[in-house]
């Protein structure tokens, strides 16, 4: 009995072997073949699982999975143009394949170079991928060097035969455009199919390489680039059809560096195969053999869930190009390839050596790039033979969704007549304005994780509002700061932000330089008026402080108006709505809108300036001592009544002292305007004073500049949009109808776009049904090798633990 089987596993697999020889046997009898077995090598699972015949003495495959027939040709094309299509076309669906993913010194590209057989890629640091790359590899036996063909990107696509050599430039080609956009990468794929003697059967997409960016304002641009990189990588891995190859450059499996991200998407690992790659710079470290016990069988615990395989796998690549100059360390591919196989062997004598024991075969069958590549193409096929029958149906409903856009495509072109175009145009309208007054009012239809901004989203987009000091108060500390909003509820978050922020600025420090500059000296006389001083410096301090709020409210709730046109429009596609075909007049609309709403926030603006500009020109008491004069009218009221008697014996006290009393209050007035307005030395009392004065006409300005522009851009920016924009739209759009109706919608142009999109859709229909009719009948031929007890057996052995079965 194999070791680690179970009694009834032996027997399935015992089962499998006669079916599977009976097929062998009938599919030779069928060919009139009755030459001797091939002495050609067997796989290199064949060797894992001896008991089982090799693939190629069933159909001429190198690969470890055993399918009947002549079916896997035919299986790997299908899912081969099933990827191009879904990545040409941004289809919900994809074909399964492995998803390389891994930091820029994990050694991603030499271990995609080793598992293909032969070396194509630039290997080193740096950024050496802009775009995933997408490998369609395809054993063949006879192609004795590697047989490349460049995937187009017409449309449909084609098969462009290309050497080594013209694949390397053209990816540097790519590299280099790509290097001098802002955006520096780019996740369209450039798709290869590769037939050699040494590929396995295997669809894998490199990836860009993540960028460990070091912190500091002076790594800003690789900061940057690191984040756009991870941002590519998750949006790959978020496709389920993938299966994740995480790479790992470490010795202690608790630093996780590219499990972190691969995590973000795939927290379970339950569709991730872990691989630590540069073993044989590994093993040396290791000073004790607990210690290489335990990185080659971490805890579950440490790895953060249960990955693919259920331990890790552990590769070596050797160093070294292939080539004819004098730098190559090999002269052909197949050194290259015996090199990887000699290092395997040598990875598997040192941790041997390291542990003072044979490896296990559970641990034999997890060291070097053949067990790797035997598991990946065995899991791989397994996904594709169980995603079969979940393809035909997903093609027949895009097949049915073609149809669809066919039939309307075909009615809109029969329907380009004058009266037509009118009624259609009056219709987008209508929907247009009822879908925009929806979104002020409130409404949930549009997804907030599409549309919606968070308060930080907003600032970074539409501007924040920042003081003298430059600070902005941190989001937490508004109400729904971090939702994602959209709409009037958006508009309402931004005003209340704007009244937090200016209601609760103070007057800016006033230095003793800035009193006595604003002091200066009166057309009649030198002395100092302080009243003067305080209204010079306070309406300064207010225009200075203001002004710039109120740009930053205009540019804000500009921008909040603005984001409303995209979602009307998705509004508009999700009913139905939309007038499809007729860019020209949509445009028309949205330049309606764009106008209108730069028009509105500058009208809105100017008002709000013309009420600044007066409270900081003319300074009016009653708007700044509201509290004080209420309080002096009320004091001036209370009259006090007191006693005759009182008042006559109080009389004789006054005479005699009246004397006493003028001359010292002519002393102290005299005293007093020495120290204000006739000496120019400041002070502390009328510093004290100023000061007050000018808080006290700051405040007022503040209150009324903060009530005035929120009132105004509620009444002279806001309401226009609801009761102003439909009327001027509808006028326009009436006098294009009647003036020019061919411009307003331009015709001829509208009618060739159609036509090019029948074109294509009739394109992209044959294209499905000529792949859904090759899913069929692959579903169909594997069936029909398989009598019911052969069906049950073939699952049954699919459904073996892969770690059993190596």
């Amino acid at each position: 009995m194999m070791s680690g089987w179970s009694p009834s596993q032996e027997a399935k697999v015992g089962a499998a072997e006669k079916w599977i020889s009976s097929q062998s046997q009938a599919a030779g009898s069928s060919s009139g073949n009755n030459s001797p077995p091939s002495s050609k090598p067997s796989s290199p699972c064949h060797s894992l699982f001896p008991s089982l015949p090799p693939l190629s003495n069933i159909n001429g495959n190198s690969g470890c999975f055993p399918v009947v027939g002549g079916s896997i040709e035919k299986l790997y094309e299908a899912y081969n143009e099933l990827h191009c299509l879904a990545q040409e076309l941004e289809k919900g669906f994809d074909a399964p394949a492995i998803l390389v993913v891994g930091h820029q010194t994990d050694g991603k590209s030499a271990l995609i170079e080793a598992l293909m057989g032969f070396q194509f890629n630039h290997v080193g640091g740096g950024t050496k991928t802009r775009r995933p790359i997408t490998l369609h590899m395809k054993y063949n036996a006879t192609a004795q060097q590697p047989i490349c063909y460049l995937i187009s990107e017409d449309n449909p696509p084609q098969e462009q035969g290309k050497s080594l050599e013209d694949i390397q430039e053209y990816i540097e080609a790519e590299n280099m455009r790509l290097e001098q956009e802002a955006c520096q990468f780019s996740v369209k794929e450039i798709i290869i199919k590769i037939d050699y003697k040494y590929c396995p059967n295997l669809t894998i997409i490199d990836t860009p390489g993540l960028i460990a960016a070091a912190p500091g304002r002076k790594n800003r641009v690789l900061q940057s680039q690191a984040r756009a990189v991870e941002a590519l990588v998750r949006s790959k891995m978020q496709h389920k059809e993938y299966i994740i190859l995480c790479l790992e450059d470490c010795s202690d499996w608790s630093n996780a560096t590219t499990r972190r991200v691969v995590m973000q998407v795939d927290p379970e690992m339950s569709r991730t195969v872990i691989v630590s790659t540069k073993l044989d710079t590994r093993i040396p470290q290791f000073g004790r053999s607990p210690d290489v016990e335990l990185f080659l069988r971490p805890p579950a615990s440490v790895l953060d869930g249960s990955i693919l395989g259920e331990t890790p796998f552990f590769t070596s690549v050797p160093s070294g190009r292939v080539g004819t100059n004098r730098d190559a360390v090999y002269r052909s591919n197949d050194q290259f390839k015996e090199a990887v196989a000699l290092r395997e062997s040598q990875d598997v004598a040192a941790l041997e050596e390291k542990l003072g024991r044979p490896l296990l075969k559970g641990e034999c069958a997890r060291i070097g790039i053949s067990k790797l590549k035997c598991f990946l193409e065995e899991l791989l096929q397994r996904r594709y033979m169980d995603n079969v029958p979940l393809i035909v149906p997903l093609l027949d409903k895009e097949s049915r969704n073609i149809k669809r856009k066919l039939r309307q495509i075909i009615h809109e072109l029969g329907n380009l007549d004058e009266a037509k175009l009118k009624e259609k145009g009056r219709l987008f309208r209508d929907s247009f304005l009822a879908k925009l007054s929806l979104l002020l009012k409130g409404t949930v239809v549009a997804p907030p994780e599409r549309f919606g901004e968070t308060l930080q989203d907003e600032r970074v987009h539409g501007g924040a509002f920042l003081g003298p000091d430059g600070v902005q108060i941190s989001y937490k500390l508004m109400p729904n700061g971090g939702m994602r909003l959209y709409g009037g509820a958006q508009y309402h978050r931004a005003m209340a932000e704007f009244r937090f922020v200016v209601g609760s600025i103070k007057c800016p420090s006033i230095s003793r330089e800035e009193i006595i500059n604003a002091c200066g000296v009166e057309d009649i006389h030198d002395g100092t008026n302080y009243f003067r001083t305080a209204c010079v410096i306070a309406v300064a301090k207010a225009r200075d402080t203001f002004e710039p709020f109120l740009h930053q409210l205009g540019f804000r709730l500009s921008h909040i108006l603005r984001r409303l046109l995209p979602i009307t429009l998705y509004l508009l596609q999700k009913d139905g709505e939309y007038l499809s075909g007729h860019d020209v007049f949509v445009r028309r609309v949205t330049t309606a809108f764009y106008s209108f709403a730069e028009a509105t926030e500058q009208s809105c603006r100017e008002k709000c300036m013309e009420d600044l500009t007066s409270t900081t020109r003319y300074v009016t008491w009653s708007l700044h001592n509201k509290d004080l004069a209420v309080g002096s009218s009320a004091n001036g009221n209370k009259q006090d009544i007191k006693p005759r008697s009182e008042t006559k014996s109080n009389q004789a006290f006054i005479s005699t002292e009246v004397a006493g009393v003028n001359q010292t209050a002519e002393t102290r007035l005299v005293d007093l305007l020495e120290s204000t307005l006739w000496n120019r030395r400041l002070a502390p009392s009328s510093e004290q004073i100023v000061n007050a004065l000018v808080a006290q006409i700051f405040q007022g300005i503040r209150d009324h500049f903060l009530t005035s522009a929120e009132l105004k851009f509620n009444c002279f920016f806001l309401m226009p949009v609801v009761d102003k924009f439909p009327a001027l739209l509808r006028e326009d759009l009436e006098a294009a109808f009647e003036d020019d109706l061919d411009n307003a919608f331009d015709v001829a142009n509208a009618r060739r776009a159609l036509e090019q999109q029948k074109r294509d859709l009739e394109i992209e229909l044959r294209r499905i049904e000529r792949l859904k009719e090759k899913f069929e009948a692959i579903h169909l031929d594997l069936g029909g090798y398989q009598s019911s007890s052969g069906k049950d057996i073939a699952n049954q052995i699919t459904m073996l633990n892969i770690h059993d079965r190596i």
